[in-house]
This record gives structure tokens, sequence and C-alpha cells, in this order.
């Protein structure tokens, strides 16, 4: 008997977080190990009078793929996937590996050429989401890989992923219905300000969000979710930072990530370990060495850093800057191959301050909103 829990997650995916009306064009993405998600959203798709496309592929591929093609191969795009891109409405994908280390050691310069060649084509699927043609969700299905990863078993890592994505299992709508009428109070006031202050551990941080808005993730795009962020004006970042936890990007983990910003570029960078794949992903393109996104994570079932991303962004507690692409929603401007997050816990003598108000100190708003 298969877990319940999958079911109820694919509901609240097809139904709440993307919204699929009658009509609609959806596009499933995955692979073998993620089938039981994939199955019951396929299903709930096609309860709703829409019309499921399945993208899926294979596990292993990825790798024969940078290993074998040639340049040519890395930066063609099918004619098919542009036809998604440019006319569905809606776009589920699940994230699942059996290997979290998978792309280690392929040659970072094959994967900026695949990027760059997919980066217009990007750009474009986010811009038809910032005009709310395209709705989409990146969601996860538990794996060994990544429970090794997290250091857990596949049962405790499972758990971990349901209570992420769904903390209230009865209903979990209504939760995260709830959390989006708080954190808009957050966004409420935040709007119309201007100066950001951050402090923490080897962190001191200036940028601007004037006429940035901030937006409020309740498990619309990311589930699981919990954050507020803006796209910060793209001069304005001044300072330093000490990244608390392993960046990980494409498979490469780097330690340590120390930055300094001038005038919103990145102008020093080292790392205590992987510091070679940094700077060559930081030189990747123009844009890569500037500042997409700025968020507070408010998640607080999410308290263990585990290695993954989605999860790990959202960290009640901690604040999480991107490099490179900004999402076209937020204000944010910056163009470029790389979304890169980077997270600081500010839990242990942390703070936000915004015109020279405290909003946020060792991990909690101090405002009573």
């Amino acid at each position: 008997m298969g877990d319940p829990r999958v079911e109820k997650l694919a509901d609240m995916l097809v139904n709440y977080s993307v919204g699929i009306k009658p009509g609609d064009k959806a596009i499933i993405e995955g692979n073998e190990l993620s089938k039981p998600l994939i199955t019951a959203i396929y299903q709930k798709v096609l309860e709703a009078d829409a019309y499921p496309y399945l993208s899926l592929t294979l596990t292993g591929l990825e790798e024969v793929f940078y290993r074998v093609a040639s340049d040519g191969q890395l930066q063609y795009i099918h004619d098919p996937t542009r036809v998604l891109v440019d006319t569905y409405d809606a776009d589920f994908y699940i994230q699942s590996d059996a290997n979290t280390k998978r792309l280690s050691t392929v040659d970072p310069q094959k994967i900026a050429k695949f990027r760059k060649g997919r980066r217009q084509l990007m750009d474009h699927f986010y811009e038809r989401a910032g005009r709310g043609e395209m709705r989409w969700v990146y969601t996860f299905f538990p794996t060994e890989g990544h429970a090794q990863h997290a250091e857990m078993s596949l049962d405790e890592y499972t758990d971990f992923v349901f209570n992420a994505c769904m903390p209230d299992p009865n209903d979990p709508v209504a939760y995260w219905k709830r959390i989006a009428e708080s954190q808009e109070k957050t966004v409420a006031w935040l709007k119309g300000k201007q100066d950001v202050h951050v402090v923490g551990p080897e962190t001191d941080l200036t940028l601007s969000i004037k006429d940035r808005p901030f937006i409020s993730c309740a498990c619309h795009i990311n589930v699981p979710d919990g954050e507020i962020f803006c796209g910060p004006v793209e001069n304005s970042i001044n300072g330093h930072v000490l990244f608390s936890y392993p960046a990980i990007y494409l498979g490469h983990e780097v330690i340590g990530v120390r930055l300094w910003f001038e005038n919103g570029r990145v102008v020093k960078a080292t790392a205590d370990k992987n510091k070679e794949y940094l700077l060559a992903t930081l030189d990747m393109d123009e844009g890569a060495r500037s500042v997409g996104e700025f968020a507070i994570g408010t998640n607080e079932g999410i308290q263990k850093f585990t290695g993954e991303i989605l999860f790990d962004e959202k960290i009640g507690g901690s604040f999480h800057m991107a490099l490179g692409a900004s999402y076209p929603e937020s204000g944010g401007v910056n163009k470029s191959a790389i979304h890169w997050d980077m997270i600081c816990d500010l839990r242990n003598g942390g703070e936000i301050m915004v015109d020279g108000t405290t909003l946020y100190k060792n991990g909690k708003f101090t405002l009573n909103l």
C-alpha cells in the first residue's frame, strides 16, 4: 500500500500550489524515482479536466550527456521544448536523485555552456511566470540518495520531507493560507522602505530595496515553502558576508563561502573548500557576480541543514541571497545563466534592520504586526 501522504501532497500541488483549471496544458517533469508522486499529479490534473504532458527522464542520463555531448549539443534546444515554454500554462517539476554527488566530477565549463545555451529560454519562462501566464511549482520526492546526504534513514528523511511540505497533515492548504496571511503583513510593512542592514557572524551588509516589492512565498512555487524575498537594487549591495552552510550548486559543494561586495558586485570571494568552482561559477557571465534575490526564511518546521536547497533556504531563522538571475516579479533586473542561493544563519546574534528599525533579531521577527 502506498503512502497516503503522496496523494494528499499531489492534491495540494495541483489544486492549491498551481491551481490547475479546466483546459490548462500542464507539463509534469521528473524521473522514475518519483513515480508515485508523478502518477498522483497526473491523475489529479486529469480529474481537473486539464491536459497533462509527461516530460520524463531516467537516472544516469544527465551524467552521460555531460560526458559525451559536444559544445553544439550542450547548447542545443529542441523545438518541442520551446513550444512547451512558449505555450503551456503550468509546470510541475519533481526533484529526486539517486546520487546527489552525480555531477561533482563534471567539468564546470560544460555545465556553464549548457546553462548559457538555455539562458534566453529560461528568461522567457520567468517572464511568462511573472505575467501569470505560466504557473509552476518545484517540489521534491524523497530518495535513499538524499536521505544519505542529509545523514538520515530513508524513513526519517521521508517524514522530514512530508512534514516540511505539509506541517498540518490534516489540512495542509489551510496551514499555508495562514502562513500567507501572516507573511503578507510583513510584506505590507516593508512596502515603501529603502535601506536594509544585515549583521551577523563575519557579516555586515547594506543594500537598497527602494521600489522593489517583497513577495510572500507560501507553497505556490516551491513546496515546501516559507520565505519572503525581493530583488534588491542591483548596484546597492556593499559589505561582506560569511555563509553559514555549504553552498551547493549542480552537485558541487562549496564550504565556508565568504563574499565581499562593492556597488552590487562581488569583488572578492574565498572558500574553505572548492574555491576554484566558486570562482569559475562567478565568472560564468556578466550577471553572475551580482545578486538577484534577497530573502528571509520562515519555515519553522525546517531547522536542520540537509544539503537540499529547496529545504535549506527556508530554514526558519536564516536569510539567503542568490547570485545571478532575478525573478522579474520581484523587481530585479539582473540577468544570468545561474541562480545560486547561499544561506546565512541569523539565530545566534544576527539582525536585520530596515530604515533603522529592527525587523529581525536572533532568527525571529521582532515587530508585532
